[in-house]
């Protein structure tokens, strides 16, 4: 099954989760740019990702979209999570929260999948808080995301415990769920 995605990272981590489960699915990444549309549905940005990567690919395939949801911000940056993350990253999320007690937060994705003729999507998430201070490892928002019942960033975990957890992970479990049961289909 291909996945396709311009972040290595996200590949890494969903055929991390993917190849330790028995009977499951082989993925091979697929480099793609994909245009996000605006919109404030994570939902209609995965959507249009995965038609955008079948028209590519004439065959099946799968996206996976997320953001970062910050309570005290009104869910900033949520769907604009990726543009944020170029513009202002974590030291600007930092700064808009330097005056803020309220430091809760959640990450969702979405696994977005599309054959031709169906369309699934599957959502995953998971509850946090913005750390005072800016922990200097991992990939886009993990340096400043804790999750909930863990003292470390998702930056500072190693991908096995992180991939234990994830928002991420929460999508690809419902998704593989759904995708190796026959009958579901």
């Amino acid at each position: 099954m291909d996945f396709a995605s311009s972040n290595i990272n996200k590949y890494n981590e969903i055929n991390d989760m993917v190849s330790v489960r028995r009977n499951s699915i082989k993925v091979t990444f697929k480099k793609m740019e994909l245009k996000e549309i605006q919109s404030d549905s994570l939902l209609e940005v995965a959507e249009n990702k995965v038609l955008q990567a079948f028209k590519i690919n004439q065959k099946e395939i799968f996206v996976e979209d997320d953001g970062l949801f910050i309570e005290a911000l009104n869910d900033f940056p949520g769907v604009y999570s990726s543009y944020v993350s170029k513009t202002i990253g974590n030291v600007g999320i930092l700064d808009l929260l330097a005056n803020k007690v309220n430091r809760n937060a959640s990450f969702k994705s979405i696994i977005a999948f599309h054959d031709g003729h169906k369309f699934k999507s599957f959502t995953g998430e998971i509850k946090g808080k913005i750390p005072f201070e800016l922990t200097n490892v991992g990939w886009g928002f993990d340096p400043i995301f804790v999750p909930e019942n863990s003292d470390l960033t998702f930056g500072q975990m190693d991908l096995k415990t992180k991939n234990k957890i994830s928002h991420r992970r929460a999508a690809v479990d419902k998704f593989l769920k759904w995708y190796l049961n026959p009958r579901q289909k």
